[in-house]
């Protein structure tokens, strides 16, 4: 197996690998779970588990991060068979040319911008509240001014005007990371491992010393009836539930499981860093299951020991580990490390966030869809420079100007979208290349698979219709660039799998 043979030739699993390789091979496994670990544990973590509770489930969000880790992980399956086959970066977005065609390739990378790109900018600007959070620990104030982003609403109609002038510590904060993605993936793979064993440090920090503190009278009644349900029973009570979809019973833990699944993105980035991995088909299954299910093992602790320490209905607060760790006498000495663990691991979501999305483009530029710059490679760091500075001064302009809620969705419903796509992709490739060599293979694939189409589709289904319009949205700008330019210089497909024998 060569690297000097042309991709465009390769036909057999076994020579995929040999696509010319410009970014450098510096990462093994503990490196790829470090990736996914890094991207998965942030604002999910220490932000939305209290939403999710306080809005919808209560103690039973532990259900909903139960369900978004299904949906997860019969994607991350999916993933990690494709990953051994295809050993190239891009992630979903190349499994989709591979499988799908051009034009769903290219719906599925204009989505991906949305989990990536939007993601950095959004949890950088989630970044500064903490991290202003942290200065006040130690008496020090920064002006709100330049504290906040000066656009603010979730909806259409109650966009407004916060009068703040620019979030300056999120464009610092993308600033300093673009500098390190620039600089070398080894390097950036050493600073993301710090940050990653430093909030985990942290998380399990909290759940050691909370669990003695857990009572059960805080997780009684574990899932908390529907108000609309008072007084009914059987089929009545479910419908009345139905009726009042999202507030308790069954239908809030559904509607907190999307919040959940939130928690949860990133873990395909592991993907993301295929033509960086040494060896790839073998290390890139275990750093997406890996990472996968160490996050999941971690969120539901966590979930049980926040709703456990204290009145779940107070959760619903901006920092609400803090909150509700400052609340026990014996625990008020971790508030500190757990604002420190939340900058600090929020910060590296921001950095696997803006590396994913330097190496989709990457993958989409070399490909025609995209402008050559975003595929240059430096000569001496052996990174795609040109279109990782792109992105971050895309990413930089976002973070100063709006805050997270305006996209928050967006960028689970482009995740989801991605997901079951990935998930369709390995039911074409099992019909149409049954004997193609697969280092991993899907366990229980036609149940794995349509399994993952339907818990991604069902959360997917419980988003906001304002999420679906403003899907519709960027997706007709998408496809103003696709018909604008992609279609006239992508090429096919380097990738062909083919069956062996």
């Amino acid at each position: 197996m060569a690297d000097t043979v042309e991709p465009a030739t390769l036909t057999q699993p076994d020579r995929m690998i040999a696509e010319a390789h410009e970014l450098r091979r510096a990462l093994g496994p503990v490196n790829l779970i470090l990736i996914g670990i890094g991207s998965i544990i942030g604002a999910g973590i220490f932000v939305y588990t209290g939403t999710a509770a306080a809005q919808h489930a209560g103690p039973a969000v532990v259900l909903s991060f139960v369900i978004a880790g299904f949906g997860c992980l019969f994607a991350g399956l999916c993933y990690a068979e494709f990953a051994s086959m295809i050993p190239e970066s891009g992630s979903a977005y190349t499994y989709a040319y591979a499988t799908m065609g051009r034009f769903m390739a290219w719906f599925i990378g204009w989505n991906m911008v949305l989990e990536y790109l939007v993601s950095a900018a959004g949890v950088s600007a989630g970044w500064s509240g903490y991290f202003g959070s942290l200065l006040a620990d130690f008496h020090i104030y920064l002006p709100k001014a330049l504290m906040m982003a000066p656009v603010a609403g979730t909806g259409f109609r109650d966009i407004h005007l916060t009068g703040a002038i620019i979030n300056v510590p999120a464009v610092a904060l993308i600033a300093i990371l673009t500098t390190f993605l620039v600089i070398g993936v080894r390097e950036s793979a050493r600073f993301n491992g710090l940050m990653v064993l430093l909030k985990v440090a942290i998380v399990i920090a909290v759940i050691a010393f909370g669990l003695s503190f857990v009572h059960i009278s805080n997780l009684t009644p574990f899932i908390p009836p529907n108000p609309a349900t008072a007084g009914k029973t059987g089929l009545d009570a479910l419908s009345a539930d139905f009726g009042n979809f999202g507030k308790y019973g069954i239908t809030g833990i559904l509607a907190a499981a999307p919040i959940a699944f939130f928690a949860y993105i990133g873990f395909e980035a592991v993907s993301v860093a295929a033509q960086e991995a040494r060896n790839p088909r073998r290390d890139l299954p275990i750093g997406i299951l890996g990472s996968l299910g160490i996050c999941t093992l971690l969120y539901i602790l966590m979930a049980i020991v926040l709703t456990g320490i204290t009145d779940w209905r107070t959760l619903d607060v901006t920092s609400p580990v803090s909150f509700a760790v400052s609340k026990i006498e014996g625990l008020k000495w971790l508030v500190i490390p757990i604002d420190i663990g939340a900058v600090v691991g929020l910060a590296s979501v921001v950095f696997v966030s803006l590396y994913g999305q330097s190496r989709v483009f990457y993958s989409m530029a070399r490909d025609g869809f995209l402008w050559p710059a975003f595929a240059e490679v430096h000569k001496r760091f052996k990174t795609p420079h040109r279109g990782t500075i792109i992105i971050g001064v895309l990413a930089a302009v976002l973070a100063a100007l709006f805050p997270f809620d305006v996209l928050a969705d967006l960028v689970s419903i482009g995740t989801l979208a991605a997901f079951i796509s990935v998930c369709i992709g390995i039911m074409i490739l099992r019909v149409t290349t049954p004997k193609a060599r697969r280092q991993f293979r899907t366990p229980y694939v036609w149940f794995t698979a349509p399994a993952g189409v339907f818990v991604c589709g069902v959360m997917m289904a419980s988003l906001s219709d304002a999420t679906w319009v403003r899907l519709v949205i960027w997706t007709m700008i998408g496809l103003a660039i696709y018909f604008g330019y992609g279609i006239r210089h992508a090429a096919p497909s380097k990738w062909k799998v083919a069956n062996e024998g």
